[in-house]
């Protein structure tokens, strides 16, 4: 009897990829597949595939489609989860592997709306998709979601993943949602693990990633004679032709040429330098690793089917599996107690404070705006035109409900709001405040000055705070963390310029209160010289070492 044989699988973005590779891997094994995405076509060519491994096998095993279901989509994988319950269909393994590169470029420079869309698809998708799956799942159940090592954590290290902003929130917060799911879930019997299984070799790095990575450098640092606008709508019409033949790269540039009204050795050359830099990235990355191999997608699919196995996913349920694989080197981005600056670095200084609609948002708000008129700052209205000023944004602490997992759409979907999509829409408006046109034109960006800071969620504070407790707050900590330290990096390595986004933390690991001096002097001391030239991007003032 086969390892998987009697059992079911539901993988999402099983059409191509990693996600196909993960269910033929499981079919293989056999397990009956329930395979879901955007598009029937590839979804058609992989239940012929998985059914031609499932005569051979002979596994009696089956494969059943739902094509035309996005991850984001709410209704679309409720109707889903409620027709497999009608059809008592039990799920034995769920892999949240459903994803998309989203916008590759600054923040911003990026779409809000592109934003919000790869927020939707890489943590709602899974959080939703694992929420209605727990109506088809018994005891000794798992959920496995694929999330990525950029997000993660060293101590005291947090790192970027330049001109993906979106991504890395997205992935911090899944990162984190794992963890908190493997407390809600214990009494369900159901298991939560997470894989950051770093480089895989797949289509969507290798023709998306890396080449819109590479188009962006040449749209900010410049190329030949065009503006960046022109380097921008250039790339996208040629960046398609990677990787095909001569003469079919010959016709697109020709075609490119005679649309956009540039020459074709302009093109040309430009096509060769995205090439150029995309290779090097991917050199660059491979560096990074012990191997210098990035995994193939059949050895994601080993991974998954191991933690699947019963007993070892019930070692490993909450954990965050491999913890690392890929040696990213970065200085220190986050900092505990702060050094008390004795000079004051806010007299004077224009500032605006914007906080999320909550109570404990507008106190908190409200105790700063205070405390920063005390020192001399200048409280202005936030659609002021400003050149030279401070942002700060608070976004109020997580909501005391019982359970992320018995929260309905709208209830997740205004914390999603309120720890990720508002900061970084204050955030991009900041910007523009500061670089009026820096959106379309980076150049813009160089040397101007500013500061933005985001001030989280608290850890909960008591003498017995619970893992599980931390766990919920960390979710969206989990965000806010990879999302600064990315744009921060792009500020200031890509950009040249001396805007900066901080990250303030409240709380303590051990329960105690917060202290709203602490996050004054934070601001005091990120207005000051010397945190000019630092690294450190994310602060938690309460704790001390």
């Amino acid at each position: 009897m086969l390892k998987f044989q009697n059992k079911t699988v539901l993988v999402t973005g099983s059409g191509t990829g990693i996600g196909q590779a993960i269910t033929k891997k499981f079919v293989e094994n056999g397990a009956s597949a329930i395979i879901l995405g955007r598009r029937k076509e590839p979804l058609e060519e992989t239940a012929k595939m998985l059914e031609g491994i499932i005569k051979e096998k002979q596994s009696n095993a089956t494969v059943k489609i739902f094509d035309g279901v996005d991850v984001s989509d709410e209704k679309a994988i409720t109707e889903m989860f409620d027709s497999l319950k009608s059809e008592n269909v039990n799920l034995d393994v769920v892999v949240n592997n459903a994803g998309v590169s989203g916008p590759v470029t600054c923040f911003a420079h990026a779409p809000l709306d592109q934003f919000r869309s790869t927020v939707d698809i890489h943590l709602t998708g899974t959080f939703w998709t694992s929420v209605q799956a727990l109506k088809v799942m018994k005891e000794g159940a798992k959920i496995i979601t694929i999330s990525t090592f950029f997000a993660e954590e060293r101590p005291l290290e947090q790192r970027p993943y330049r001109f993906r902003g979106p991504y890395t929130a997205s992935q911090g917060a899944k990162n984190r949602l794992v963890e908190a799911m493997s407390w809600e879930l214990l009494e369900k019997g159901v298991m939560s693990i997470g894989t950051n299984p770093g480089p895989v070799h797949s289509d969507r790095i290798y023709k998306t990633v890396y080449p819109k990575a590479a188009s962006e450098f040449l749209r900010v640092s410049g190329f030949e004679d065009l503006s960046p606008s022109e380097v921008e709508t250039a790339n996208n019409e040629i960046v398609g032709l990677l990787g095909e033949d001569d003469e079919t790269i010959k016709a697109g540039i020709k075609s490119a040429a005679e649309k956009l009204g540039k020459s074709e050795t302009t093109l040309t050359n430009l096509l060769d330098k995205v090439k150029g830099i995309a290779e090097k990235i991917q050199k660059n990355t491979s560096t990074m690793i012990p191997d210098q191999q990035f995994l193939s997608q059949e050895q994601v699919a080993t991974t998954v089917l191991t933690l699947s196995d019963d007993d070892q996913a019930k070692i490993l349920n909450g954990k965050i599996i491999p913890g690392d694989r890929v040696f990213y080197p970065v200085k220190s981005h986050i900092r505990s107690s702060v050094p008390k600056t004795e000079k004051n670095n806010l007299g004077g200084i224009p500032y605006v404070v914007t906080n999320d609609e909550s109570d404990d948002a507008v106190q908190k708000g409200d105790s700063i705006k205070a405390m920063l008129d005390a020192e001399g700052a200048v409280s202005l209205t936030s659609d002021a035109e400003i050149k030279t000023a401070l942002f700060i944004h608070v976004t109020g602490n997580v909501p005391g409900f019982a359970k992320l997992t018995e929260l309905d759409r709208n209830e997740w979907d205004g914390l999603v709001n309120k720890f990720i999509n508002k900061p970084a829409q204050i955030a991009q408006n900041a910007m523009e405040s500061f670089v009026s046109g820096g959106s379309d034109d980076p150049r813009l960006f160089k040397e101007a000055y500013g500061r933005i800071i985001i001030v989280g969620p608290s850890l909960p504070a008591g003498k017995k705070v619970g893992g599980h407790a931390r766990a919920k707050a960390e979710v969206f900590r989990g965000a806010l963390r990879p999302f600064a330290t990315t744009i921060n990096q792009e500020l200031s390595d890509v950009l040249k310029s001396n805007v900066r986004v901080f990250l303030i933390l409240p709380g303590t690991v051990d329960g105690k209160e917060p202290n709203d001096e602490n996050i004054v002097n934070t601001i005091n001391y990120l207005m000051s010289d010397e945190s000019q030239s630092s690294s450190e991007v994310i602060f938690c003032p309460d704790e001390t070492r």
